[in-house]
């Protein structure tokens, strides 16, 4: 049997705290990894953990459930797939997280792995996979720990809610059904959705704002029937370098349900004064992400609020 070990690393300017913690949170993932759109947590019993994976690949939206051991101590992740992918029989990886300074890490990533009946053309392939993978995910990692480490005032997290005289499952149905949303919210000027895998769906769309104009984005969004859509946008607007978020809807034992919009973002200091003007500094930007994106979510739970209370 031939096991290969092969090692990637890289130096972050980021505290080893700090890259150890961002690693082991997976709700940071989509922050982390561009390919990652959401994370979420089946199982945890101490340092063991299960998890499920939503990514991109290739253009496409795929899903996988992992296995990970913190070491919090050594500053150490273990984490293998549930079910490998042919040609891999087995893999398993580790994060290994060194400081250097008080400021600077050494990030190794390390992988173990076999291929299906020792074939010599399937260990090659998988050689070039995890190589290509390494080196395209090291340098976006790097990227992404230092600019979350130090984000700061770029960052900003809000939420919007509303009370819904109505069921979760129907404000659901219209979040969900967003290939209509052109005739059911008029800031929604044209879409383009697609969902080949149940609860996997990319969604293109145009969308007007207040002065008659309109941008476009992308998104792959994660559908949790009825209770939560979670997505992270794929093509972003100039003033963004990262937009994440979710629709949770909490439905009480008196049918009322609670509809929450909620936003994460990270603001392009570099675009602030193109797109805003040469006057308008960080937190005016913050102010006007706050606004515009409240605004349109504001205006989409009060039309799936009424489109829910009138079924009831």
């Amino acid at each position: 049997m031939t096991v290969r070990e092969v090692e990637h690393d890289i130096t972050v300017r980021a505290a080893a705290a700090d890259v150890y913690r961002l690693l082991a949170e997976v709700e940071n993932w989509p922050r982390l990894f561009p390919p990652s759109v959401y994370v979420d947590y089946l199982e945890r019993d101490g340092d063991e953990e299960r998890i499920r994976i939503w990514a991109t690949a290739n253009g496409e939206a795929k899903n996988w459930t992992s296995r990970r051991v913190l070491d919090p101590e050594a500053l150490r992740i273990r984490f293998w797939q549930e079910v490998s992918a042919p040609p891999v029989a087995e893999m398993t990886g580790t994060w290994i997280i060194e400081p250097v300074t008080a400021e600077e890490t050494r990030v190794r990533l390390l992988h173990t792995y076999r291929a299906i009946d020792d074939d010599p053309e399937s260990l090659a392939w998988i050689d070039a996979a995890v190589d290509r993978n390494s080196r395209a995910e090291l340098p976006a990692l790097k990227s992404n720990l230092e600019l979350t480490a130090q984000a700061g005032e770029l960052t900003l997290s809000f939420e919007d809610s509303v009370r819904v005289e109505g069921s979760a499952k129907d404000v659901f149905d219209f979040l969900n059904e967003a290939d209509r949303w052109t005739e059911r919210l008029p800031h929604v000027a044209s879409v383009e959705f697609t969902e080949d895998t149940p609860g996997l769906q990319t969604l293109r769309m145009d969308t007007r704002t207040k002065d008659g104009s309109t941008h476009t984005t992308e998104s792959v969004r994660v559908a949790f029937p009825h209770h939560r859509i979670a997505y992270k946008q794929t093509t972003l607007p100039a003033l963004l370098t990262l937009h994440t978020g979710y629709w949770q809807l909490d439905e009480g034992p008196d049918g009322v349900t609670t509809a929450t919009s909620q936003h994460t973002v990270v603001l392009n200091p570099d675009a602030i004064t193109q797109v805003l003007g040469a006057d308008v500094g960080v937190p005016e930007a913050r102010a006007f992400i706050r606004e515009a994106l409240g605004g349109n979510s504001r205006a989409t739970l009060g039309h799936a609020k009424r489109y829910a209370e009138a079924r009831r």
